[in-house]
């Protein structure tokens, strides 16, 4: 590719130059280092990827260079950022405030928390013109809807007056870029811009920061694990661990030939799109058989028309014990709304749910509470799913004891369950914040096995995870079906994923199963169009990352 053509960037000047960065936590104690001699260069029109597992010192190094360091907590103790020939370090609060957005932009992870959900999505690029003082009226809304368009919004006049929850998440990180870049800046910092997207959406949004890279000129330092976007759009990838960047090279240098341990751990870690082999039929009863699933939403009533959407169509599958069904489609494909019609967290329209001989499709909540206990959830955000104000022991044990099981007793499995998902029993006097994004995970896991469901539901439970924390997951959801044969439901956009954990799969689109059978067939044999759209579109597909090698996909694919 001419991207990784040698020397390409010979002669181009720094954009931005970070040069033995140290900065340190400040604490009762004293003060604790937390980046340790960090440099490194983006030059013109170059794309630089810092990679490494959460808390290796990613974001803190894009903080450091936004000027957004939290003060009085994080200080720079040592070291340089030279934008050109501007030390950042010895601009005031004002002078940076006057940088952000005309010479270094950034665009965070999630737009929903970024954008001002009360001001209209137009209002807020227009703010970005405003507060630089560079144009007003007619001119200012024009500049909006040309750089709206530049990013590829369709009917830009309708979104400039929308809000950010009438547009879908793709659009929402576009306008994103398009604040980052209406003052086209010289330095474009993108941290994990794309991880939450399905795969199709993210492609696109790779595609337009690249495109606007080489309209602009501008310099990327762009920000994530996953390493299949990695290998689709770096030129130089620096590698982070503990506060320190521990290898840096080009991409095609680092994938094929990474000098050391750590950056061949992570290479190892990442999900092949290759399925696992295929494991023996299972002729015991389904744990789950859904038959003719629908869900409609009505909108509308006293003066507005009356509308229905339809989230969920004739959705039909069996799930067998100690067997994992996996299903995929972009965001709005309905794989979702399926998942809460199971668990009956939303009610089902139509259709039949059999969780082992009982149908509770429509079962009132007073009988179906004492199913509960047989189909248990994970959630995609450790966070929000485990209560801050509760010791991880209290809520390990009150699933338990919610249905009879003495106190004592569920604590004793409680201890046991820890130590199954790799933590100590200790940890049960803990609380959530206590723990690092994996291990809260763990202990929703935990917490799901406690009830000894014989479904457990798995809502894009690994996506917002690292790739070795993700891993050591996938293992561990692995471990705990072949101890307990356990049934898993597993929604995801991440086909690597689905390869690894899944036996067989369900690819959803507008909420109607379009293709269904075996990880084998769905993901190296796809028949559906969609199917082959969505398998194009994942990150990294030439790549083996753990054997360090290119390869070829299966011409069917192609």
């Amino acid at each position: 590719m001419e991207r990784f053509k040698t020397g390409r960037f010979d002669g181009v000047a720094d954009v931005i130059a970070i040069e033995n960065l140290h900065i340190g936590l400040q604490t009762m104690a004293g003060q604790t280092p937390v980046l340790d001699g960090v440099s490194l260069k983006i030059r013109k029109g170059e794309t630089a990827c810092l990679v490494g597992e959460s808390g290796s010192g990613k974001s803190l190094t894009s903080l450091a260079v936004m000027g957004l360091l939290p003060s009085g907590v994080l200080k720079v103790t040592s070291g340089r950022i030279m934008l050109g020939e501007t030390d950042l370090l010895t601009r005031s609060k004002r002078q940076m405030r006057a940088l952000r957005g005309s010479r270094i932009s950034m665009i965070f992870q999630e737009p929903m928390t970024a954008l001002n959900p009360v001001i209209r999505v137009g209002n807020q690029i227009l703010e970005v013109l405003r507060s630089h003082g560079l144009a007003s009226g007619k001119e200012a809304k024009r500049r909006v809807l040309d750089i709206m368009d530049q990013v590829h919004l369709p009917d830009v006049e309708r979104i400039y007056r929308s809000y950010p929850h009438q547009l879908s998440g793709g659009q929402r990180q576009r306008i994103m870029i398009a604040m980052a870049l209406i003052l086209e800046p010289t330095l474009l910092i993108a941290d994990e811009p794309t991880t939450a997207l399905d795969v199709t959406t993210q492609k696109q949004i790779l595609a337009l920061i690249s495109e606007l890279q080489r309209k602009h000129g501008t310099a990327v330092l762009f920000i994530t694990h996953d390493m299949g976007v990695v290998s689709e759009i770096a030129d130089t990838v620096h590698v982070m661990r503990h506060g320190q960047i521990v290898e840096s090279a080009p991409a095609q240098v680092l994938f094929r030939q990474p000098r050391h341990e750590y950056t061949r751990a992570l290479l190892k870690a990442v999900p092949s799109l290759h399925p696992r082999s295929p494991r023996p039929e299972v002729s015991a009863p389904a744990a789950l058989k859904v038959a003719g699933l629908g869900k409609t939403y009505a909108s509308g009533g006293f003066l507005k028309a009356r509308s229905e959407k339809r989230a969920a169509e004739d959705v039909t599958f069996q799930l067998m014990p100690g067997r994992t069904l996996g299903i995929v489609g972009e965001s709005g494909s309905g794989k979702t709304t399926v998942a809460r019609c199971v668990m009956r967290l939303v009610e089902p329209t139509n259709g039949a749910i059999r969780l082992g001989s009982l149908d509770i499709a429509h079962l009132p909540q007073g009988r179906l509470r004492d199913q509960r206990a047989k189909i248990q959830i994970v959630f995609q955000d450790p966070y929000r799913s485990l209560n801050p104000r509760r010791k991880i022991g209290q809520s390990l044990i009150e699933g338990p004891t919610n249905f009879g099981v003495a106190p004592e007793k569920a604590l004793a499995r409680a201890r046991e369950l820890m130590e199954i998902v790799g933590l100590s029993a200790d940890a049960l006097d803990s609380y959530p914040h206590q723990f690092s994004g994996g291990q809260r995970q763990r202990i929703a896991i935990a917490r799901a096995v406690a009830m000894e469901p014989d479904v457990i539901v798995a809502d894009e439970a690994v996506s917002a995870l690292d790739v070795s924390v993700q891993d050591q997951v996938l293992k561990l959801l692995d471990d705990l079906q072949q101890k307990l044969g356990i049934a898993i439901l597993f929604i995801t956009h991440d086909l690597r994923v689905a390869a690894q954990i899944c036996d067989y799969v369900i690819v959803m689109q507008h909420g109607k199963v379009v293709e269904h059978g075996t990880a084998e067939a769905v993901l190296v044999a796809p028949k559906h169009p969609y199917t082959r759209s969505l398998i194009d579109a994942a990150p990294g597909r030439g790549w083996d990352f753990g054997a360090c090698r290119e390869i070829a996909w299966p011409a069917a694919v192609s």
